[in-house]
């Protein structure tokens, strides 16, 4: 008797026939699961057919666990051919017996016409909370574990039961990252990074992120990190935010706007002219802060005669863009609140400023988040179009902000609270982990017509990035939000202690 159980989606036997002839030689494998659709009607021998809603479902998740005998459960999450690199099982099965985890997961080959590229995953944390963690396909349960993460789960998602049995797990075993490229298969999903990032604000996929968004909540309830959007005070319930009183009056203008730049010539001059432009009811000011940029962008902003730019030179050599905001948000002239342009981006006409500024008294709020539409260099709009983040609501917003990889674009503070929270000297990340932060304790207000038009072209920093990277940026803003739920669960105990 083999050691797993394994299951794998199925549509046609041609379709799955090298994944099963591949398991089949394997000692280590004992029984061979078809999960297939209910108009599949293929069969192969040796195999037995579990019919299935969707790979994702809870109901799926159910039936493996009562089918699943071995002391490993297998699962494959593709359609493609698997294919183990020699003796690659057994080393799956020797880690899970030395480290005792409830899940294994490896690095891979992704194998398409153009030959082999690696595909290394990334250590799971205890903030990894986005449902599109990537662990390759394959992943490798304890029996037992699985089992009993199964018999946790409360709720019968379409969409989401993969991911709730992933939160549920952890609550209690390890979930590892096996360093070590193990398989290969085939990958299916030929796009860009940058355009994948933004599936979850897609609203063809609304249905699946509610779901998500559930199970997310769930699991923070379950382990402390929780944040209720009302507290009770004098036996009434009252919102549990920081109320704010904006009479802050030593402020020469209302507002900033902030960019910060470096080596930008191409688009500074279209971004501070879109400033400039703006027409408003209160006193404005612009400051572009510029490090050590060599391509003529200094020059460029020197440019300019109006009395509102503020041009802020500052040649640190450790100085990310969060270190660029925090000079700004501590600089003499900034305003009472400062409102984010990026050096590629402009505003989308002469109302932005003054639609953003009044989210703030309107919603009483220490931060506002704006909508945006993609484009191209010219302006024109490309895939996936306007970026609204209506998976924000102001009840859940902060807690589901946990599980998505971003808040939104234009952001503006209240700069009292942003010169009291600072923000992290990166660039990348900076202004999620802001973002986490400030909803901690304040609500996060949002403008959902589109303000700002976010241009991606051949020179920007995340139109298209390679695996390395795209690694490094998810790494550390699981390791942010990790943080963040540490900070929330520190928080509630004191609350509630």
């Amino acid at each position: 008797m083999g050691r797993i159980d394994c299951f794998i989606p199925f549509a046609t036997a041609q379709q799955a026939a090298s994944t099963i002839e591949n398991l089949k030689a394997d000692t280590l494998v004992d029984k061979i699961y078809l999960l297939a659709n209910d108009d599949v009607n293929d069969k192969v021998d040796g195999c037995e057919i579990i019919r299935i809603k969707g790979l994702t479902a809870s109901s799926t998740i159910h039936a493996i666990a009562q089918k699943a005998k071995a002391d490993y459960v297998l699962l494959y999450t593709k359609y493609d051919t698997l294919k183990f690199a020699p003796f690659a099982l057994e080393r799956f099965v020797k880690l899970a017996d030395d480290s005792q985890s409830g899940m294994m997961y490896a690095d891979h080959y992704n194998v398409t016409e153009k030959g082999a590229d690696k595909a290394p995953v990334i250590d799971y944390q205890f903030g990894s909370l986005r449902d599109d963690f990537d662990f390759g396909s394959v992943l490798l349960f304890c029996g037992c574990c699985f089992k009993k993460a199964t018999e946790a789960m409360k709720a019968d998602y379409e969409f989401a039961g993969l991911y709730d049995l992933r939160l549920k797990l952890s609550q209690f075993a390890a979930i590892t990252h096996i360093n070590e490229f193990l398989y290969s298969d085939v990958e299916l999903d030929t796009r860009k990074s940058g355009e994948k990032i933004f599936d979850y604000v897609d609203p063809r996929n609304r249905g699946r992120q509610i779901e998500m968004e559930q199970a997310c909540t769930e699991h923070l309830k379950e382990i402390g990190g929780y944040l209720a959007p009302e507290k009770e005070v004098e036996g009434k319930k009252v919102p549990n935010f920081k109320h704010i009183e904006f009479g802050e009056d030593s402020f020469e203008v209302e507002a900033t706007v902030m960019i910060p730049v470096r080596n930008r010539i191409r688009t500074i001059r279209d971004a501070i002219d879109s400033v400039l432009k703006q027409k408003t009811d209160f006193k404005f000011n612009l400051m572009v802060v510029d490090n050590f940029s060599t391509d003529g962008t200094r020059e460029a902003i020197a440019e300019y005669t109006d009395p509102r730019l503020i041009h802020i030179i500052a040649d640190y050599y450790d100085m990310g863009i969060g270190g660029y905001w925090n000079l700004a948000a501590h600089h003499e002239k900034a305003g009472k609140f400062i409102v984010q342009l990026d050096s590629d981006d402009m505003y989308k006409d002469e109302n932005t400023l003054q639609t953003m500024v009044n989210a703030f008294y309107e919603q009483n709020v220490a931060m506002v988040v704006g909508t945006y539409m993609m484009t191209d260099i010219n302006l024109n709009m490309i895939a996936p179009g306007i970026i609204d983040h209506k998976e924000w609501t102001p009840e859940n917003g902060r807690n589901n902000a946990l599980r998505i990889n971003g808040l939104g674009a234009p952001r503006a503070f209240y700069t009292p609270v942003l010169r009291d929270v600072k923000i992290p000297n990166t660039s990348y990340g900076e202004d999620y982990a802001l973002g986490l932060n400030i909803s901690r304790t304040y609500q996060i207000g949002r403008v959902y017509e589109p303000v700002y038009l976010c241009r991606r072209w051949d020179d920007n920093s995340d139109a298209s990035l390679d695996v390395e990277k795209m690694n490094r940026n998810n790494l550390y803003k699981d390791r942010i939000r990790t943080w963040e739920l540490q900070a929330r669960i520190a928080l509630n105990k004191k609350l509630f202690s």
